[in-house]
């Protein structure tokens, strides 16, 4: 067995006295999709904010190709190649898209970073016809496209994308999610927080379904979807 690209072992997070991750463990192999799916306060945002450094661990142990990540701080953490798009997009509304996607290689001094963003409108060609426009200006499915592409302007070994598709329409959403496909097929591992279980649970290699703050089943995507807890809890079947 190959070794997993991330490696988390019995995690804890806390916010003050209030314990939101409570020693979770679980896995992500290169080059494939993981999900992490589970209700609102299952602990899932929580996981990738401590993943990425935004909060520290209580307890538990963070490897990261190699690396132990439980002190690293976050710009560290990108400059080792994982990338962190978070929930709400949190892009820069007065700076251009082009901006934008420049501050994602802001760790970077090499020469191909103006391919990069050329890749960004490649992958987002609505991003490429805007460029010049201002971020705050965009559709909510624009900014979770410019997101995306601010994340992987650092090149990442591995994406976290934290709901994608909240909010977006169902024809913007399947474009976000032909789009992880894409990137997958292109070697890019990512690890995925999606409300829209079925869609996620469809692309993913594995899947792990959280409740409060713990990991109560794990599987393949197909399995997930198979399984009949999971469709009546979060496919919305009886």
């Amino acid at each position: 067995m190959t070794t997993p690209l991330l490696e988390v072992e019995d995690l804890r997070v806390a916010y003050g006295k209030i314990e939101a991750v409570k020693g979770i463990s679980f896995t992500v192999a290169e080059g494939t999709v993981t999900t992490l799916i589970g209700t609102n306060g299952a602990g899932k945002t929580t996981t990738l904010r401590t993943l990425s450094g935004l909060l520290r661990p209580t307890t538990g142990r963070i490897t990261f190709d190699g690396h132990a990540l439980g002190s690293v701080p976050a710009h560290r953490i990108v400059a080792l190649g994982l990338a962190h798009s978070p929930e709400g997009r949190h892009i820069f509304p007065r700076m251009t898209i082009e901006e934008n996607l420049l501050l994602g290689a802001f760790l970077r001094k090499d020469p191909g970073i103006t391919e990069d963003v050329e890749r960004a409108y490649t992958l987002f060609p609505i991003l490429g016809e805007r460029r010049k426009q201002a971020a705050g200006t965009l559709s909510g499915g624009e900014q979770q496209m410019l997101a995306m592409g601010r994340a992987l302007m650092s090149r990442p070994k591995l994406l976290m994308l934290d709901e994608p598709s909240m909010g977006l329409s169902p024809l913007m959403m399947q474009k976000i999610m032909a789009t992880i496909v894409e990137l997958r097929s292109g070697g890019t591992t990512i690890l995925l927080v999606e409300q829209n279980a079925q869609a996620a649970l469809s692309l993913s290699d594995q899947g792990y379904v959280m409740q409060t703050g713990r990991i109560v089943l794990s599987g393949t995507g197909r399995e997930l979807l198979n399984d009949e807890s999971v469709r009546k809890s979060y496919l919305g079947e009886d």
